[in-house]
């Protein structure tokens, strides 16, 4: 390749869908990869994530050609959040007059296609080391190490929770509903997959660290036998068919998204840039809207301004502090609601469920925010 507009580091899905986007504008990417495992070494163990993607995602990833068929891209008919003491919230897909109130995309099927699309696109160059760029972009997610070579500080409150990811087999199909469970300061999530009518789901359950140990220590028979408890057999019988994965959960926020470094310039994105609570599902999407936001930013500058210059770079972080500083903060709040335990607590947010799902306006405003722009 000629010389390099834009080094990625990270090629993860933001950072494929950066460079796809950039291509786009015909600016020259180098994609900054791992590096292929020695023969012999242990393969990773399977991914068992599953993202929920809103219209907006959708439509950057189609004009992409890289959204994927109906079973690795499974509509959400209806949502249904259930309080822990009878409270109750549901969104339907019809009475919102929408096609899908989301997406839950397979992430082993969404890297698959981005990957294709890059294999066909003679603007992006695959490296496993960096080089020179007029302008590099980091999406290394939040453990990012060029981030902290950089100097920028990640600052992070960690929640009291760590999350526990799978996937299951039930026994009922899942008709499209995604179901969330607040319990006891914990919450617990179905997604569903495999198309409409599918039985499988992917999970995720935030509970107190201390009951970690335990859980991902029980068998798989043992483990889906607690999910039929905490989920009130919604799905009938479980079956555990994917591996375990727990992390800390925390919400984190960069100081700085853009600068130069020894006269070189860079910009964070993704994960890289922030990191919040997956409550709402909005973390890919809002990784997605930093790409289409810098990819616009870059690709509508000036004639006379190159990748790299600050000033163009200021409109990418203004645009996007300010979003992702309100998502994280409304996620953050919707956190405190649901983990504090007590009576007083616990009778407050089930009243609200139950109270806005009885009033249309507002649960279609609610409804609406979900489901981010179409």
């Amino acid at each position: 390749m000629k010389s390099t507009d834009i080094g990625i580091r990270g090629a993860g899905i933001v950072g494929r869908a950066l460079a796809l986007l950039l291509a786009r504008e015909r600016l020259r990417v180098a994609l900054v990869e791992r590096p292929v495992p020695p023969a012999g070494e242990a393969a990773p163990r399977a991914d068992v994530r599953a993202y929920a993607l809103n219209g907006a995602s959708r439509a950057l990833l189609e004009s992409l050609r890289c959204w994927p068929d109906l079973a690795a891209a499974t509509p959400v008919l209806r949502m249904e959040v259930q309080g822990d003491q009878g409270g109750a919230l549901a969104f339907g897909a019809a009475e919102q007059q929408v096609e899908a109130l989301g997406w839950i995309v397979d992430v082993p099927a969404l890297e698959r296609r981005l990957d294709d699309a890059i294999g066909y696109q003679p603007l992006i160059e695959r490296v496993t080391t960096s080089s020179p760029a007029r302008l590099s972009v980091v999406c290394e997610g939040r453990s990012s190490e060029t981030r902290l070579a950089l100097g920028v500080d990640y600052v992070t409150t960690a929640y009291p929770h760590t999350a526990i990811a799978t996937r299951l087999h039930g026994s009922v199909p899942h008709g499209g509903v995604a179901r969330q469970w607040f319990s006891s300061g914990e919450i617990l999530a179905f997604l569903p997959l495999d198309g409409p009518q599918g039985n499988s789901v992917a999970v995720v359950w935030s509970v107190e660290h201390a009951r970690v140990p335990r859980l991902v220590a029980l068998s798989p028979e043992e483990f889906a036998k607690e999910l039929e408890i905490a989920s009130h057999q919604s799905m009938g019988s479980l079956t555990l068919s994917a591996d375990r994965v727990a992390w800390p959960l925390q919400r984190s926020m960069a100081s700085r998204w853009i600068g130069q470094t020894d006269g070189r310039s860079w910009a964070l994105a993704g994960d890289a840039a922030h990191a919040m609570h997956p409550l709402a599902g909005q973390g890919l999407n809002v990784g997605l809207a930093d790409a289409a936001e810098l990819a616009r930013v870059l690709g509508g500058r000036e004639y006379w301004r190159e990748p790299g210059d600050l000033r163009l770079l200021r409109r990418y972080e203004r645009a996007r502090q300010g979003a992702v500083m309100t998502m994280t903060t409304t996620t953050d709040i919707l956190q405190q609601l649901f983990a504090r335990e007590g009576a007083v607590w616990e009778g407050l947010r089930n009243w609200g469920l139950t109270g806005v799902d009885q009033l249309a306006p507002l649960k279609g405003w609610l409804a609406r925010q979900a489901m981010g722009p179409r």
